[in-house]
């Protein structure tokens, strides 16, 4: 998500920061406990659910876990296409 921001701002980080960043979110999902197939099982139950609703991008959704003090939260960017109206448009 933040390297969203970043692209939208324009600022680029050196890779030092970036590779930081990284390094930041695999301690996250240690410390967390989720392990890589956790978070693609979450991942793709969320594109199931969110799919009867709206079309989304799936290649440029991004779903991680951020610290935040005491709690960890769970962050997603998800690029819609188009809202589903019509009932009859669930997949």
């Amino acid at each position: 998500m933040l390297d969203a921001l970043m692209k939208i701002f324009g600022k680029k980080e050196k890779s030092g920061a970036i590779a930081k960043q990284r390094l930041q979110v695999v301690l996250i999902h240690d410390r967390a406990n989720v392990s890589p197939e956790v978070m693609e099982n979450l991942k793709n139950d969320i594109i199931k659910v969110i799919s009867n609703y709206m079309e989304i991008n799936q290649h440029d959704m991004e779903i991680s876990l951020a610290k935040d003090d005491d709690s960890v939260a769970l962050v997603a960017n998800i690029p819609v296409s188009r809202m589903k109206h019509d009932k009859g448009e669930h997949a």
